[in-house]
């Protein structure tokens, strides 16, 4: 039995909404399909394969390569080394990045309004997110050189100390490669906190002075219970920066995560697998790992740091 002709129009007017939605969401939808979740999907079947990069057919050997991580000492160093990033990174960048903000919107003589130059201050702050994360790698091999031409050695060779291996000592290589990392994320942080500041009134800053309260409670019960939303999304982003980091570390430190792999990441063993030793296979289930690591610090963060909103 046909639907008749007359009930035609009338369905499509009832959901002329929905269709004319539906009609602009189905490129973006298709593009995310392919070039996003088809990647994530091949990567989980390379993962499953021996293949190296030039058979049509790789063999599938199930998961061994899952097996092989867990007795591959690099692997444990990466994750490790990830892991202290992962806590370090956005606990280092927030409270700095907190502080400068708060200096520059708040840390004025009336404690209303930022110290003095602090719109020249934000530019400074800012200049390392311009440039590119491999001129900074490159930048900061100069600045840690184990000779007299080191920005850091230079002067302590001049006053007849022994010059620090920053980037050659595996105890030290680690904390240069933190520190570099800080140094870029800081200043992108300080600008988000000050635009989250400037919309907090001056008015509940001034009714707290005239309370008493000084600038340590200002910031504590005031600047950082209304910056919680700001904060949680900083944290967030540095944990999946600090997961992700590849390029510092590929581009600054000796043998490309050394010396002794005391700097190495995922990021840099899965480049290293892939397309050094022509290992896609294992590279793949590399990948992975990082993805589910990537994945469950997003979800685990937002669900601990989960709190009621303050409205201002």
């Amino acid at each position: 039995m046909g639907v008749p002709a007359a009930a035609v129009p009338s369905w499509f007017q009832r959901h002329r909404r929905t269709l004319f939605i539906g009609s602009f969401l189905v490129a973006p939808v298709a593009l995310y399909l392919i070039y996003v979740i088809s990647p994530y999907i091949q990567a989980f079947q390379i993962s499953l394969t021996d293949w190296r990069g030039v058979s049509g057919t790789p063999n599938f050997i199930g998961l061994d390569n899952y097996r092989r991580l867990f007795d591959d000492s690099v692997f444990w160093k990466a994750v490790t080394h990830n892991a202290a990033l992962l806590v370090l990174l956005p606990v280092v960048t927030i409270v700095l990045a907190l502080f400068f903000a708060f200096l520059l919107n708040v840390g004025g003589a009336k404690g209303t309004s930022g110290i003095a130059g602090s719109g020249f201050y934000r530019v400074v702050f800012f200049f390392p997110q311009v440039l590119a994360v491999a001129v900074v790698a490159v930048l900061f091999q100069q600045v840690f050189r184990p000779d007299g031409s080191g920005m850091l050695n230079g002067p302590l060779m001049a006053l007849g100390v022994k010059p620090i291996g920053f980037l050659s000592d595996p105890g030290i290589a680690f904390w240069s490669v933190l520190g570099v990392m800080v140094w870029q994320a800081v200043g992108f942080y300080v600008v988000l906190f000050s635009a989250g500041l400037a919309s907090i009134p001056n008015d509940m800053f001034e009714a707290a002075q005239i309370d008493g309260a000084g600038r340590i409670s200002l910031f504590f019960r005031i600047t950082l219970p209304l910056l919680w939303d700001t904060v949680q999304v900083a944290w967030v982003y540095l944990g999946v920066l600090a997961l992700d980091v590849f390029a510092i570390v590929w581009v600054m430190t000796d043998q490309h995560g050394g010396p002794d792999f005391s700097t190495t990441v995922m990021a840099a063993e899965i480049y290293r697998n892939a397309f050094q030793y022509f290992r896609f296979g294992y590279a793949s289930a590399l990948g992975v790992i990082m993805f589910f690591f990537t994945v469950g610090f997003a979800i685990l963060s937002l669900r601990l740091s989960r709190r009621e909103r303050i409205e201002y």
